[in-house]
C-alpha cells in the first residue's frame, strides 16, 4: 500500500464552507481528474489527471495529520475516479475522519465517514451510490434544478440531509429561487458557500 499514490492538485487547511458540516475545521484534499465537465465548474484546472504531481499515501497522511484537523475532505475534480480504499484506510489508521464530495458518476471506493452526493446533469449518477449518501447537495444554476434535485432525493436514504446551493455567479437570483422553493418543501435546506463570502480557500 505504501507505493500507492494519487494526483494531488492541492491540499490545505480551511473551514468547511458548504452543507451539513459548514463551519467545521477540515483538511481539504483536492485530487486531480474529472470527466464530468460542469460548465460552471470553478476548478476546471483539476480536470486533467496528468497535470498534477502524484503524492504517496504516506505524504498525504503526514500532511493531513500535521494540519491538526481531524476531518479530511476528499474532493476534486471527481475523486471517485480513483481507487480510494488505500487512502481511507491510511487516514483512518492515522485517527482521521474521512469525508468525500462526489458526483456519483463513478463507483465509490473506500470507507467514508460522510458522503456528500452532488449529482450533475453532465454525467448520470450511478444507482449504487445513492444508498451511500449522507447528504445531497445540488447546485442550482437553472430554476428547474430544484425539481431535478427532488428526483434524486427520492432514491436516497430517508435520513439523508437535503441541500440546494446557489451557483456562485448566479447567487442572488438562485438564492431567491431556493428560498421560495424550500418554503413549501419540508426537509430541504439552503447551502451557501460561506468560505467564499469570508474569503478563505
Amino acid at each position: 500500500m505504501s507505493k500507492v499514490s494519487y494526483p494531488v492538485m492541492e491540499a490545505f487547511a480551511t473551514v468547511q464552507g458548504e452543507g451539513a458540516h459548514s463551519g467545521t475545521p477540515s483538511w481539504f484534499l483536492r485530487l486531480g481528474g474529472c470527466d464530468v465537465g460542469c460548465v460552471w465548474c470553478d476548478v476546471k484546472e483539476s480536470r486533467d489527471v496528468d497535470a498534477h504531481p502524484r503524492q504517496s499515501i504516506g505524504e498525504i497522511g503526514a500532511a493531513a495529520g500535521d494540519s491538526g484537523r481531524k476531518i479530511v475532505v476528499g474532493t476534486g475534480g471527481e475523486p471517485a475516479m480513483h481507487n480510494l480504499a488505500p487512502l481511507t484506510e491510511a487516514l483512518h489508521q492515522a485517527g482521521l475522519k474521512t469525508h468525500i464530495e462526489t458526483s456519483g458518476a463513478h463507483p465509490l471506493t473506500g470507507s467514508w465517514d460522510w458522503v456528500t452526493l452532488s449529482p450533475k446533469k453532465f454525467k448520470a449518477c450511478r444507482a449504487d451510490v445513492y444508498p451511500l449518501a449522507d447528504e445531497l447537495k445540488v447546485v442550482v444554476f437553472h430554476r428547474s434544478d430544484m425539481d431535478w434535485a427532488a428526483v434524486h432525493a427520492a432514491s436516497l436514504p430517508s435520513d439523508c440531509a437535503l441541500f440546494l446551493q446557489p451557483e456562485w455567479d448566479k447567487r442572488d437570483e438562485a438564492t431567491f429561487w431556493i428560498l421560495s422553493w424550500i418554503a413549501t418543501k419540508p426537509g430541504w435546506r439552503i447551502s451557501l458557500q460561506t468560505h467564499k463570502y469570508v474569503g478563505i480557500p
